[in-house]
């Protein structure tokens, strides 16, 4: 667990300001502001990026930020072999104002160069690189981080309850004129102690990104109203390759849609973020940003609707909605550091940098224990030896041969 809560610590740290960092190590992937300018709506942009990858079919569009849009595609099949064609990119960025293209990566991978650091490292943070399996691995280490979280502030309590406050008030101090050991100890318990509640909301949101159809949404229904929208809507027995809505009816019909729903539910729609088709399902999916966010930058209020007759199958709101939902969101928005400022954002940097800390001094913890687990045996042993000498003595020795 140490070894891979020091690598989910420190890419966190780094993924903090994921942002920021993207804007100074890729500028080439953002445009140039235009104040005052209106940005082009989403079916134009969907236009532009169709025409700049024709193997591909555009299967979202989305504001990632104001200064940037990027583009998923799902790639067309070859009609010489059947097989889908390889675009040599999972990402295409335009320009908001001009829909021109400012730049492609295939998510990741590093053999592209620094345009891929940061996804790289959201990789290793997220599934270690490693793919599904990855998935797997962090989501029960995340699973065990968040039991553990009980059972090491349970081992700070003091052994009897006599003067249990005072006796306690020591585990929150650090011993800085102590031994090496002491001083590691101390800062083990006792930072494992003040930022107990936020490791617990870091370990259980992780909990939710990696095992979320499993263990965190069968939890969550247990103590809350929980509808995640893999629950609501289920796939088709075929992809729908060819919706009958176009994207320009499909933008249409999905303003439509979510005028009513925000009339209906009152709430206030913003701005739009995105536009995307799922032909798994046989759904597109428009998102806004609404009064329903939490104070975030970006926006997940959604509505869904059928790709062929424009009926809508599901509304899915940040919050207000169900409360297993609304707790969701926030630990999402927690865990992302997309909610407080620069503020938050400063937290979850330094607490990715603790969690790292808390792992190293943990397991040197261990380790010194061990060694004095080692050494008793081997005197007992030594013990048990040197009692049972007196008797071995007095037995017949046996001569060979006799």
């Amino acid at each position: 667990m140490a070894s891979f809560l020091v690598i989910v610590g420190m890419t966190g740290s780094v993924l903090a300001f994921k942002t920021d960092l993207e804007h100074i190590i890729n500028p080439q992937l953002f445009a140039k502001p235009r104040p005052g300018v209106p940005p082009l709506d989403l079916v134009a942009l969907a236009e532009n990026a169709a025409a700049l990858v024709p193997l591909g079919k555009v299967s979202s569009v989305s504001f990632a930020g104001p200064d940037q849009v990027s583009v998923g595609f799902h790639p067309r099949k070859n009609p010489t072999t059947g097989q889908p064609y390889d675009l040599g990119f999972t990402q295409l960025f335009l320009d908001p104002w001009t829909g021109q293209e400012l730049g492609r990566r295939r998510y990741g991978d590093l053999s592209q160069g620094r345009v891929n650091l940061l996804p790289f490292v959201y990789q290793l943070h997220y599934e270690l690189a490693m793919g599904v399996p990855g998935v797997w691995v962090l989501g029960i280490v995340a699973l065990l981080w968040t039991l553990d979280c009980f059972v090491g502030f349970y081992l700070t309590l003091p052994a009897s309850n006599g003067r249990f406050w005072q006796r306690w008030k020591l585990a929150w101090l650090i011993k800085w004129r102590a031994s090496t050991y002491r001083i590691n100890f101390d800062l083990h318990r006792a930072s494992g102690l003040w930022l107990w509640l936020a490791l617990l909301i870091f370990g259980w949101s992780s909990v939710q990104m990696n095992l979320w159809d499993t263990v965190y949404t069968w939890t969550t229904r247990v103590v809350m109203d929980y509808r995640p929208v893999w629950t609501e809507l289920h796939n088709l027995p075929e992809p729908l390759e060819n919706p009958r809505l176009d994207w320009r009816e499909a933008l249409n019909t999905s303003q439509h849609l979510m005028a009513e729903e925000a009339a209906s539910q009152a709430f206030s729609v913003e701005k739009p973020i995105t536009l995307s088709f799922d032909a798994d399902r046989g759904v597109y999916a428009y998102t806004v940003r609404s009064s329903r966010e939490i104070k975030g930058k970006g926006g997940s209020t959604t509505v869904f609707f059928d790709a062929n007759t424009g009926a809508l199958l599901l509304l899915d709101l940040p919050t207000g909605q169900h409360s297993g939902n609304t707790f969701s969101n926030w630990l999402y928005e927690l865990h992302t550091a997309r909610v407080f400022g620069l503020t938050w954002r400063i937290f979850v940097c330094i607490l990715g940098l603790v969690i790292s800390v808390l792992s190293v001094t943990g397991i040197y913890v261990w380790w010194r224990k061990r060694r004095v687990r080692i050494s008793m045996g081997i005197r007992r042993s030594a013990w048990r030896d040197t009692t049972t000498t007196l008797p071995d003595l007095a037995m017949p020795i046996r001569v060979r041969g006799k």
